[in-house]
């Protein structure tokens, strides 16, 4: 069995995390976004064909021909011209299988529903949500896809489409009939409605997927994963560190004496932590990372110095980046409201009461720095010495 994962986009909604990497690059819990979706379909698939873009050559040095006995092969889009055009360029690999799977290169799904999917054929995944009006709703009936409505401004149903498809090669024809969008794109979701009129495609159910399309949607997808994490202290751990809960230490990490450290968290390869670190749950630390900090529901890259006292909450943080001692991510609006950022211009309530700070790579701030929730700074940027960052800061 075949699967396809698109991964050639470049992800500007996710800036400033997909500013020098592909989203599936995106790197949290020890491991790339894309490297936890194959996780997830290792022994179901034979083969896959990776459908890459902006930082292929990071995707192909990262993964490489072969993971976990999974044969890797890659299809170039050399322009992005949208999802069934990202398809379009797998042809060659799969249209002499019987049925093969789709699937986004920045979500995560259930191992379950690809298990029910490949056990059945040509169909789709779906889930209910609270905003259907930012997806492509689902016209079910009798448990059958009848339509699929791209993004209502009234939506009929809050079922909405995951990305997740068994497809055979019915679709390629269909591509090719389909005219662009209003984005100027080639949308799979035209190619499905299309390829509907010859053939049935069952719809399956699920609450587990997690699409990764803003940057604190990583958050999200960083705790899903810690939920599943198993405890483990390859490092070297000195007296008086208080470790609760499942802990990943890695291998060459010192957690030095004072820490306190709940779980679920993963702390990469050759960091020092502390002493006296406070590190919460739901925090991702990557590779050589030297942090003295207290971390909250964070994703912390590799190589980054946080060696002074600061505070990192509900917060991603790019590879590289020096915080500053007395740094301070604000993660919690006087009025208790939900927090709103902009993204490419305009105003994205992201519902959540609690949202910190999106550093890209190599970002350094001054001592005292003072950062608004929901703000992001773009790699490279820099604050000054007690600066109050209000507004996104973009190089």
């Amino acid at each position: 069995m075949k699967a396809v994962i698109l991964c050639a986009g470049k992800s500007t909604r996710a800036h400033p995390l997909t500013v020098n990497r592909p989203k599936c690059m995106v790197k949290f819990a020890g491991k790339t976004l894309l490297e936890h979706i194959l996780d997830s379909i290792v022994g179901l698939i034979d083969e896959v064909i990776l459908v890459v873009g902006f930082g292929k050559e990071m995707v192909k040095k990262k993964i490489g021909y072969e993971y976990r006995r999974m044969e890797i092969t890659y299809v170039e889009q050399e322009k992005p011209m949208g999802t069934a055009h990202a398809l379009l360029q797998a042809k060659e690999k799969v249209e002499n299988d019987p049925w093969f799977i789709v699937m986004m290169g920045d979500n995560l799904y259930p191992r379950v529903s690809v298990e029910d999917m490949l056990g059945y054929g040509v169909s789709i995944l779906g889930q209910k949500i609270e905003r259907p009006q930012d997806y492509g709703t689902l016209d079910v009936e009798r448990g059958f896809l009848v339509k699929i409505e791209e993004k209502p401004g009234k939506p009929k149903s809050d079922l909405v489409n995951t990305g997740l498809y068994v497809l055979n090669n019915r679709i390629f024809d269909a591509i090719c009939k389909i005219r662009k969008s209003k984005r100027n794109e080639y949308e799979l979701t035209d190619a499905v409605n299309l390829m509907l009129k010859d053939i049935r495609m069952r719809c399956f159910y699920t609450r587990e997927w997690i699409p990764v399309t803003y940057p604190w949607d990583v958050l999200k997808a960083n705790q899903c994963i810690l939920s599943k994490i198993k405890g483990g202290k390859r490092g070297k751990v000195e007296k008086n560190v208080v470790v609760k809960g499942n802990v990943y230490i890695g291998e060459g990490t010192v957690i030095k004496s004072g820490t306190y450290i709940e779980g679920p968290a993963y702390i990469g390869k050759n960091c020092i932590i502390g002493p006296n670190a406070y590190i919460r749950a739901n925090t991702s630390i990557g590779d050589n990372c030297k942090i003295r900090a207290e971390v909250v529901n964070s994703v912390i890259m590799d190589n980054v110095n946080a060696k002074h006292f600061s505070y990192i909450g509900h917060s991603v943080v790019g590879e590289n980046v020096n915080i500053a001692a007395g740094t301070v991510t604000a993660d919690f609006r006087h009025d208790g409201r939900t927090h709103i950022t902009i993204v490419k211009g305009k105003k994205i309530d992201t519902g959540l009461h609690k949202l910190g700070a999106f550093i890209g790579d190599d970002v350094r701030t001054g001592i005292n720095t003072s950062i608004y929730p929901g703000r992001k700074l773009w790699p490279d940027t820099s604050t000054l010495p007690g600066e109050v960052v209000k507004s996104d800061k973009v190089k």
